[in-house]
């Protein structure tokens, strides 16, 4: 009986929907939880560099892996995929196979683990764990705006066959259609905005004085070692001579 359960635990996630043959979960909840978790982790990042409030960011994160926590035993009871449930209720449903969500879910479950450590049993906060949040705030973003799901690929590469029922479809699709097919002004137009938006975004960080801890992090993650001491040594001659121009006034 037990050896019954634990195989049904492992092997039929979701629910069995008419017309498949594995187990489904819907798409559209699943999207509209990960929606809901990344708006309100930026809600946390603004938060908590505008008004240094670490309390939300540790609500936060602990919510984070009691969802993820619910989602890997069963979606059924995941706070966040129930609020994404109740907003797309009256949506047609999209089902995708279970077994590749729990698995992205899972990576999901892993991510949030040390972060509970780090910002919520304790809060040492550095570059580089800050940045683990913010690649679990891209999955969700990817997943919820895009449809992208990093899992779901991870765990098509890692199984001997073709997983059924993938988010958009990726595992089915053979050929483009037109629509989805780009012409060569639409691939220049696509290529220099990428371009323009990951060059602003450098320039922004590399330029603009920082007025936070986290602000000159993403400052210093993007210089190179000669730009960093070019920059002191700058900062130390406008004192310098700062200095000696207070000392002249007497």
């Amino acid at each position: 009986m037990y050896g019954l359960n634990l195989q049904k635990f492992l092997w039929e996630y979701g629910e069995k929907v008419p017309g498949y043959d594995v187990t489904v979960v819907n798409e559209r909840e699943a999207r509209a939880a990960a929606g809901i978790l990344a708006t309100l982790g930026m809600i946390v990042i603004f938060v908590g560099i505008g008004y240094n409030h670490i309390i939300v960011a540790r609500v936060y994160l602990a919510f984070l892996f009691i969802d993820f926590t619910a989602r890997i035993l069963t979606p059924k009871y995941s706070p966040s995929l129930l609020l994404g449930k109740f907003i797309v209720q009256n949506q047609t449903p999209e089902y995708v196979g279970g077994l590749q969500k729990r698995f992205a879910w899972s990576l999901g479950w892993l991510i949030s683990l040390p972060m509970l450590d780090w910002f919520v049993l304790h809060w040492d906060i550095t570059f580089y764990k800050v940045m683990i949040c913010v690649l679990c705030l891209t999955l969700m973003i990817l997943e919820s705006a895009f449809s992208i799901c990093v899992g779901c690929m991870i765990y098509k590469a890692i199984i001997d066959k073709n997983p059924k029922h993938c988010p958009g479809g990726v595992c089915e699709i053979k050929k483009k259609e037109p629509i989805q097919r780009f012409n060569p002004l639409q691939k220049t137009i696509a290529i220099v905005t990428t371009i323009g938006l990951i060059l602003g975004i450098y320039l922004f960080l590399a330029k603009t004085e920082s007025k936070t801890f986290f602000g000159e992090f993403l400052h210093e993650a993007v210089l190179t070692k000669a730009q960093l001491k070019k920059e002191k040594d700058e900062e130390y001659q406008k004192e310098l001579a700062k200095e000696f121009g207070e000392d002249d006034d007497f």
